[in-house]
């Protein structure tokens, strides 16, 4: 089996930075010391100067397959997140056709296991008349990441709006539920009123339409059902400063039934963005004024919020043009999410420690993951290596999605990415992917 030596590395993790030697043998992290030497057939990393981070696990990604293969692919879009340090991604069942069965699901995986250089789980999608069956997942909680609920419009047959159903649900899932809260009614009443009163609509007027209000109204609701049923929720890609009074920061986050996530578009896009980006930036939930991109900071960094993911969501260049009801919703972000962290660690706005909790110790923590987020002797080599002093120009030459576009095309990022491994195997090196799959699926320690 194959063993990397990083020697004299920076190592981020766990609430401190070390300077150590780490020792990959196989797929496995198998010493972890101030001195190894080891001897015999290993390939040494000088770590001098640079930092090791855990894997980004980003818990919300839509990768387009099957069905709209057009966009992406699980094997384009994972090439994309390794170039960026995500070794470990979890996808939305919003494909075609909507992942509502395990049979399904498993299609999902099989496309997977043979093509991703990322670890990978895909969320089962909860429709108003699949619940018995979304309920099956129970039966393999160790194998899966959750059951996901649209709580505002989605493709297909996935928004939920039928209260049976969704108390069914947070009743009897043994599982992690995730939600995206929009109010439906509140959307469809803000559009009607803006239609009527200015006809073309513009990108501005998507925070408008896609209001605090809506979002509120439906993290409310999921948040009333969760604690009458003790249920274990998880609201994905919160935006607005008024749903942050709906969160608490108890410690430790193992013990927190109620938790939320954050994306990188809210933390570094606002709405005065629109006049510079238009649909590019367009996205469900909307991103709104600067106070809330202040707000949601300020809860990140107090544990408010407790993970930090992308909602990747890739269209053609084409389906991002106006009018408004033909600009697809959605950005594509995986390769630049961690870059874009170590962008506002630069700024003096987190931590090196805060960044890897954030992306990656707390994803472990919420899903019960087992054996990876974090760099300890025993699990899984997930390792990304950076390079603080190497800038990092996004052109449009390196960037890998499928859809060949980024809202950060010409952004210069402080920092880059050098090396990352996905279970012991170097998948990205020398600013070149490595074209193995060395991807499994993500295991869940559950009881």
């Amino acid at each position: 089996m194959q063993k990397y030596l990083f020697k004299n590395i920076s190592v981020v993790n766990e609430g401190k930075i070390q300077s150590v030697d780490v020792l990959v043998h196989g797929e496995r992290i198998e010493k972890i010391a101030g001195t190894i030497n080891e001897k015999g057939n290993v390939t040494e990393i000088k770590g001098e100067g640079k930092l090791l981070f855990p894997g980004v696990i980003d818990d919300q990604v839509h990768f387009r397959e099957p069905g709209l293969t057009h966009k992406a692919t699980i094997f384009s879009e994972s090439r994309a997140a390794v170039a960026g340090g995500t070794t470990s991604f979890m996808e939305m069942p919003n494909t075609i056709p909507n992942a509502l069965t395990l049979d399904l699901l498993e299609d999902k995986y099989r496309i997977a296991s043979n093509t991703s250089l990322a670890n990978y789980s895909f969320f089962m999608g909860v429709s108003n008349d699949n619940a018995m069956e979304a309920l099956k997942v129970n039966k393999h909680k160790n194998e899966i990441c959750g059951v996901k609920i649209f709580m505002g419009s989605s493709t297909g047959n996935m928004l939920v709006d039928n209260h049976s159903t969704l108390n069914k649900i947070f009743s009897e899932s043994e599982i992690l539920i995730a939600t995206h809260c929009e109010d439906e009614r509140i959307i469809r009443k803000n559009y009607e009123a803006l239609k009527k009163e200015k006809h073309d609509l513009a990108p501005s007027d998507h925070p408008i339409i896609r209001n605090e209000e809506a979002c509120f109204e439906s993290s409310l609701i999921a948040i009333q059902f969760a604690q009458k049923h003790n249920s274990r929720l998880h609201i994905l890609h919160i935006s607005t400063e008024k749903e942050l009074q709906l969160f608490g920061n108890m410690r430790p986050l193992k013990d927190k039934r109620i938790t939320a996530e954050v994306c990188v578009h809210y933390l570094h896009f606002t709405a005065d963005d629109y006049a510079t980006h238009g649909y590019k930036i367009k996205c469900n939930p909307a991103i709104k004024s600067a106070e809330n991109k202040k707000a949601l900071w300020d809860a990140l960094l107090d544990d408010r919020l407790d993970v930090i993911a992308t909602d990747h969501a890739p269209h053609l260049p084409g389906e991002k043009e106006p009018p408004y009801e033909h600009a697809h919703a959605g950005l594509p972000l995986a390769q630049h999410s961690l870059l874009l962290m170590l962008h506002y660690y630069r700024l003096g706005v987190i931590s090196l420690e805060k960044i890897a909790e954030k992306m990656s110790h707390a994803v472990a923590e919420c899903f019960q993951i087992k054996e990876r987020g974090y760099i300890r002797e025993g699990y899984y080599a997930d390792l990304v290596v950076v390079n603080l002093n190497k800038k990092h120009l996004v052109t449009q030459e390196n960037i890998l999605y499928k859809c060949g576009w980024s809202p950060l095309l010409n952004f210069e990022f402080p920092a880059s990415i050098e090396n990352t491994m996905v279970n012991g195997a170097m998948v990205f090196a020398n600013d070149a992917i490595i074209e193995t799959n060395p991807g499994k699926r993500i295991l869940f320690d559950r009881i």
